[in-house]
């Protein structure tokens, strides 16, 4: 088949990875191919877009929190202009306490001033949630509509030609020292944004990637909500008025590709737990989202196919973490500088000889 096209990357996915990669190399006026089936279930395509710079019962503040969340508000509101479509949304989260031990934890957190608003000592929002102790009120938070994100970015690709919707099939890519070539595209590298399925990979197979099941639940209230209210579980706005999303479930050993009986009854136990207003539960979803045991993004190439790439593993963080990983790894692909060696391939040694495996490596 003629080469008909002519780029600088591949880009294999269009999720949050694929979507903040493709928007980061074009800002650099680099030409893109990107290849990717849409599919349901994908963690992008569930995802509440929750972005909440402390969490976890350490009162920590998320990885490189100073830079990334920042850093992810201008990449958003800067695409929000460029493709004409709102899906940022910065709104305040209260997490309520629930002992006096926390919050005299939380009183003592000066090195979080930063991402506080509020401490609130007595009840703030007693007639929607259960907060008799008070709670904390977060700044520098709010969500990512994600499906109007993926979508606008799609459109944007589609009007420049640079969309193909089509499913990856490696037998068809043809691998050369200084390119390779994919149906009628030729580029200098290609790039793997695909998330879970990268199990499927044979390039890549061997990094771990480990899919992480969550459920949600969509629920209608009886009125609106002011802040987003979170623990144990969150509630994120829709784009459809008093509706929520509700989760997640964590499941890492649940690998059933569908809603279950037991998630539903978690979520629902812990709103009840959390709110003190009835809700109507509309619809059940679930994921995967790909995470790695440390907790840190995989970027780099493949040892062997120097013009093989892999950008993953962005977890139940990836929107905040995939503005600011796009942006490192565009850098690094133009050779401005190198990779951090936290989210750098290179990191897993023990992988290399795996890498030496199969005909394909």
């Amino acid at each position: 088949m003629p080469i008909k096209t002519t780029v600088d990357y591949i880009i294999v996915g269009q999720g949050l990875a694929g979507s903040c990669l493709a928007l980061a190399l074009k800002a650099q006026h680099k030409k893109v191919a990107v290849f990717d089936e849409p599919q349901k279930n994908l963690a992008s395509a569930i995802a509440a877009g929750l972005f909440n710079p402390i969490s976890g019962k350490g009162l920590a503040k998320s990885w490189k929190a100073d830079v990334i969340f920042p850093f992810a508000e201008s990449f958003y509101r800067q695409a929000e202009k460029k493709l004409s479509t709102q899906f940022y949304f910065p709104m305040p989260i209260y997490r309520p306490f629930i002992s006096v031990e926390e919050q005299n934890e939380w009183m003592a957190q000066s090195q979080l001033d930063a991402f506080i608003e509020k401490i609130h000592t007595t009840s703030a929002f007693g007639e929607q949630v259960n907060d008799p102790l008070g709670g904390i009120l977060l700044r520098q938070s709010g969500y990512v509509d994600t499906i109007a994100f993926i979508s606008s970015v799609r459109n944007f690709l589609t009007a420049d030609d640079s969309f193909w919707a089509l499913h990856f099939n490696f037998d068809q890519l043809k691998i050369a020292p200084d390119k390779v070539c994919y149906e009628q595209v030729e580029a200098k590298g290609i790039i793997f944004c695909e998330g879970v399925s990268v199990r499927q990979n044979p390039f890549f197979s061997p990094v771990y990637i480990k899919p992480l099941k969550g459920e949600t639940l969509t629920v209608r209230l009886p009125q609106p909500l002011p802040v987003i209210f979170n623990r144990s579980i969150y509630l994120v706005p829709t784009s459809r008025p008093l509706t929520y999303v509700v989760g997640a479930t964590y499941k890492p050993n649940d690998n059933i590709p569908s809603v279950t009986e037991e998630g539903r009854a978690e979520l629902e136990e812990k709103l009840r737990s959390l709110i003190n207003l009835p809700f109507h539960i509309e619809h059940q979803h679930w994921g995967f989202r790909p995470t790695v045991p440390d907790r840190r993004p995989v970027m780099g190439n493949h040892p062997h196919h120097k013009n093989l790439y892999l950008f993953n593993g962005l977890g139940t963080k990836g929107v905040t973490l995939a503005p600011y990983c796009a942006h490192i790894f565009a850098n690094w692909l133009r050779g401005e500088s190198e990779l951090p060696q936290e989210v750098n391939i290179k990191r897993f040694k023990s992988l290399y000889s795996k890498f030496s495996l199969g005909a394909n490596l």
